[in-house]
């Protein structure tokens, strides 16, 4: 990909598209000027959801069509309330839009990344469809697998257009670029701007060849009485709920969770997606099962449904550190707005450094203004300072799934279960949501060695003992051997993993970042396992055995105390999936800990020995208590010799 200085631009032959150099400074300011004197109007407003365009609008769940979000009014907000302000469903932070599409433009074409400008792809030449095809790999693997190309802009962000004509065009080349990497393409919407040219944003997506479809991780947060599982089970059923929580009786997996209501432990449901973005649920075709699913579809969102309630606040945060999701999904009800439950979920996310969405149900019951307001307030404090986006339509839901301008936005969507009434802006959202995880970053975890941190433990008849959890980094295989600890003794224990499954479906290699369930040869001994264990790489160096540890030291940052942390004091610990009692046993330059306070910490594990490994993040709470950090050191028992 050729990377243009801020002085050249693109110009148009009849075949191609090339580089135009601009000398002089003062030409190109003047240049500028003169360009932002004939912008046109908004982009989204050049969407207009009456004109027929050959992109219709997903249907509700409930068969009704709408265009304009779960509300026919606008949330306003006070300008000057927090200098944040929602209007129309755009965000705006001290006067300023995010998305800039006032000046009838996009932010200039970012460098890294897998969003793609191109102004025109007419006719290109061999060697030019060979550069192109070798640019679009690159963006593909910047994301995982999935790519946007802006058609008839040009890297600096003017929206100029093409004539119908150019833009079939230049959309058969996009197709027959895809096509030759195996990709496939889709077309999120494509609009008339002026003098009937038209600009268009499509998707492409590419399945790696080691992977069945591309995975994003959901993890869904929220009050006890928010509606979560009932949100999942119109997702992922096709079903609407009936007012009385029928449509969450399917997520639950435990009889005092059906009685009461509420859910206690971790329930993973799947929301597929085929080549064309249709949902592929359990309403798909008759007989639907979770494996068929994963199977017809391009692109799966795994939902982690997590506990609401206090009382389960230890595995929701297990959860989340264990699993290590992708996104989480705050969902807020409209009638009781944000509680403490809300905010406290909304804090570890914020820890784990997250990026989320809100959803506000039970719109069909309240309006949710007051909730917005509120979520508004809370989002743009101090503390937290992320800019609101209520998404109304569908070219906002588009644009919030796709964009990658600021970090700092979150997407709210106002949503009922009841009606249908703004699902299918949450689903266009999820179809366009990308794992987020960088090439370089991917490549560099699958070379390093297998760590497989064990989360879950099942015994299957006829199997043996399997287990489920998250390959933090390397590459697993089925007959690969591994070993299996810490023991209480600190050692581990040698295994060979028989077979895979993911998504409910058999699988022969797993990578870093996918979650996956592993038994275990039946002609082996396999020791007693429990939650925060690890499978590691057996590299058959006898010098370099892992072994667990009863103390680590940490950098530690104080998010919340009542009064201050001395030595002595116990707290849970979250490092992966470990979840374990640890004991501050000292603290480096000082005697105490407060608010805010940074420090480096030694710990102690209470009950038994952990696999810890330096550069990890450390999450611990007690009560309302909170803290984050990265281990620095570990002394395991093997050099200690304690216990």
């Amino acid at each position: 990909m050729s990377a243009k200085l801020p002085w050249q631009r693109e110009s148009n032959t009849n075949s191609n598209t090339h580089t135009e150099t601009i000398e002089d400074p003062r030409i190109v300011a003047q240049y500028c000027i003169s360009n932002c004197q004939h912008i046109m109007e908004s982009f989204l407003s050049l969407f207009d959801p009456n004109q027929d365009d050959g992109f219709e609008e997903e249907p509700e769940l409930n068969g009704n069509s709408s265009g304009g979000g779960s509300s026919s009014s606008d949330y306003e907000t006070d300008a000057n309330a927090n200098e944040c302000s929602v209007v129309s469903g755009m965000p705006t932070e001290r006067g300023n839009l995010i998305f800039d599409f006032e000046q009838g433009m996009l932010p200039p074409e970012p460098q890294l990344g897998n969003v793609e400008y191109k102004l025109k792809l007419v006719n290109p030449s061999k060697q030019r469809f060979e550069h192109l095809v070798t640019q679009m790999k690159w963006r593909l693997r910047e994301g995982n697998g999935e790519a946007i190309y802006e058609i008839g802009v040009s890297d600096a962000g003017y929206l100029q257009g093409l004539s119908d004509k150019d833009m079939n065009a230049s959309l058969t080349t996009l197709k027959q670029m895809a096509h030759s990497l195996g990709a496939s393409t889709s077309v999120l919407r494509r609009k008339t701007i002026a003098a009937r040219r038209a600009v268009a944003e499509v998707l492409v997506r590419k399945i790696p060849d080691d992977q069945h479809n591309i995975e994003v991780r959901v993890a869904v947060l929220g009050g006890a009485d928010a509606g979560k599982s009932t949100l999942l089970g119109v997702l992922t059923q096709d079903e609407l709920d009936n007012g009385h929580g029928r449509a969450r009786l399917n997520m639950f997996r435990h009889m005092h969770e059906i009685q009461s209501g509420r859910t206690s432990c971790i329930s993973h449901e799947t929301l597929g997606f085929d080549a064309l973005g249709n949902v592929v649920n359990y309403k798909y075709n008759e007989m639907m099962t979770a494996e068929e699913i994963s199977d017809r579809s391009s692109k799966l969102v795994t939902f982690m449904d997590l506990a609401g309630h206090r009382r389960y606040m230890r595995t929701t945060v297990q959860a989340l550190s264990g699993y290590s999701p992708h996104y989480a999904m705050l969902v807020v009800s409209a009638g009781s707005g944000c509680n403490d439950t809300t905010e406290e979920h909304l804090a570890i996310v914020r820890a784990l450094d997250m990026p989320f969405f809100v959803l506000v149900t039970k719109t069909d019951i309240t309006s949710p203004d007051a909730t917005v307001q509120e979520l508004c307030n809370l989002l743009t404090t101090i503390g937290c300072r992320k800019v609101p986006f209520v998404v109304t339509n569908t070219d906002e839901a588009i644009s919030a799934g796709s964009n990658q301008i600021s970090e700092n936005i979150v997407p709210i969507f106002c949503v009922s279960n009841v009606t249908g009434t703004g699902l299918n802006l949450v689903t266009k959202f999820l179809y366009v949501l990308s794992p987020g995880i960088s090439n370089a970053e991917k490549d560099r975890l699958e070379q390093e060695s297998c760590e497989f941190q064990v989360d879950e433990i099942f015994r299957v008849s006829d199997v043996g003992p399997v287990v489920g959890g998250l390959l933090v980094q390397g590459v697993l295989t089925e007959n690969m051997a591994m070993k299996i600890g810490p023991l209480p003794d600190g050692s581990f224990h040698p295994v060979t993993v028989n077979t895979i499954h993911r998504n409910k479906a058999p699988c022969r290699v797993v990578r870093a970042g996918q979650s996956a369930s592993l038994s275990f040869s039946m002609d082996q001994d396999v020791p007693t396992l429990r939650s925060g264990m690890v499978l590691l790489g057996d590299i058959g160096n006898s010098l370099d055995e892992p072994y667990g540890t009863f103390f680590f030291q940490a950098k530690v940052s104080v998010l919340f105390h009542a009064t201050a942390i001395y030595v002595g004091f116990q707290t849970t610990v979250h490092i992966g999936s470990i979840r374990q009692t640890a004991v501050i046993r000292g603290i480096m330059g000082g005697e105490r800990l407060g608010t805010n306070d940074c420090a480096s910490v030694m710990f102690e594990f209470v009950g038994h020995p952990e696999y810890v490994r330096p550069g990890m993040r450390i999450l611990f709470r007690e009560g309302t208590s909170k803290g984050i950090g990265v281990v620095t050191q570990v002394f395991p028992v093997n050099k200690t010799g304690i216990k």
